[in-house]
C-alpha cells in the first residue's frame, strides 16, 4: 500500500492487519523501562493502539495529547500510543506537555514490521489506529491515507466505547 505525506508517495510494504484478523503480539518498553506485550491489554478491556510516525511532530502531538486526554476520562479503555521514537524522545517530550500515559518505543522498529507499519523510505511507521477487542482481534482499523492529516478519532473512540 502507498499512503502521501505532503503529496509525495510512501510505500508501506505486506499486508497491513485488517478488520477481524487476531493482533500479532509485541514486545516494546514504556518510559519507565516497563515492558508490555500484547497479552498486557488482555485484561477484559478493548484496547486503542495509536501509532505515530513522530512524536516531535505537530500531528503526532495532537495525537497523542487526544488519547492522553479521552483515557483520562474513560478508564472502561486501554490506550496506548507506540512511536519508533527513542525513549529519551518520548521523555522529553511527556515531559514537555505534561502528558502521563502508556508511550512505548520502537526505535528498532520491531512492531512497525510486524504489522507491516514501518516506511523504509521514511524511516517511521505509517499513522494508524487499531481497535482491538478484549481477545485481541482487531475490530476498527485505519491506516490514515496522507501522513500529515489526523486519524477519525470519532470512529476509533465509538468502536472502543462499543466493545467496553
Amino acid at each position: 500500500m502507498f499512503i502521501t505525506r505532503k503529496g509525495e508517495k510512501l510505500e508501506v510494504p505486506g499486508p497491513q492487519p485488517e478488520v477481524g484478523d487476531r493482533a500479532e503480539s509485541f514486545s516494546l518498553k514504556d518510559l519507565q523501562d516497563r515492558t508490555y506485550t500484547l497479552e498486557d491489554f488482555n485484561n477484559g478491556k478493548p484496547t486503542i493502539l495509536s501509532v505515530i510516525p513522530d512524536i516531535n511532530t505537530r500531528v503526532c502531538a495532537l495525537q497523542a495529547k487526544r488519547f492522553n486526554e479521552e483515557a483520562s476520562q474513560l478508564e472502561a479503555i486501554n490506550f496506548v500510543t507506540i512511536s519508533n521514537n527513542t525513549k529519551e524522545d518520548q521523555a522529553n517530550w511527556c515531559g514537555q506537555e505534561g502528558v502521563d500515559m502508556i508511550m512505548l518505543h520502537d526505535p528498532e522498529n520491531t512492531f512497525g514490521k510486524t504489522y507491516n507499519l514501518y516506511m523504509p523510505e521514511a524511516d517511521k511507521f505509517a499513522r494508524s489506529i487499531f481497535v482491538l477487542d478484549q481477545d485481541g482481534t482487531i475490530r476498527y482499523e485505519e491506516i490514515v491515507p496522507e501522513m500529515s492529516d489526523e486519524p477519525n478519532y470519532k470512529k476509533a473512540l465509538d468502536a472502543a466505547k462499543s466493545l467496553a
